[in-house]
């Protein structure tokens, strides 16, 4: 069982690398990079401003409450900004979620730079545990000019492998360790 329970941890643990390079080599769209330093100044003089859109959602075999706290935001092109998402566990025991982004419109993905998101790792929450969580980005001074909104979509997905590893003793031990 340690030997399965190891399996599924590592399993688990090497999906974000795996997406990101499928995210890069399959579709084009780049998860996080910073901004470049000279183009972020020319981008803050030249003052243009592109429209954000949020949203989110949850598969259906999440019983998670998930959404935006903001749905729209005007931001500057080459400077940072930060949108908070709302989550809630609406389960009666503790559950693991990745989320998985996406781009509109998907030119426009390779010029949405995320330098922080919950994205990137595994989240779980405890039963009726709720959090904001932040994603940090940027966008690229180099998208192109007829590109005046982008919407940033969120959808949550349960995560089996950890969820099942969480209902050993070994797994409650840990989330009980993880979770504040």
């Amino acid at each position: 069982m340690a030997g399965v329970a190891l399996l599924a941890f590592g399993f688990a643990f090497s999906m974000v690398p795996l997406y990101r390079l499928v995210c890069q080599k399959v579709f084009g769209v780049r998860l996080e990079q910073g901004p470049v330093a000279g183009a972020a100044h020319q981008a803050a003089a030249s003052g243009r401003w592109v429209t954000v859109e949020f949203d989110g959602a949850v598969n259906s075999k999440l019983p998670w409450k998930f959404a935006p706290e903001q749905t729209v935001m005007k931001v500057q092109v080459g400077r940072p900004y930060q949108a908070l998402y709302y989550a809630r566990n609406t389960a009666d025991r503790a559950i693991v979620g990745n989320a998985v982004p996406s781009v509109a419109p998907a030119r426009a993905s390779g010029y949405f730079n995320k330098t922080e998101c919950f994205c990137f790792t595994a989240q779980t929450l405890a039963p009726g545990e709720s959090r904001d969580m932040p994603v940090q980005f940027v966008i690229d001074p180099a998208l192109p000019p007829d590109i005046k909104t982008i919407t940033l979509s969120y959808t949550f997905f349960k995560n089996d492998v950890l969820t099942a590893a969480l209902q050993t003793p070994a797994g409650q031990r840990q989330a009980a360790r993880a979770i504040p």
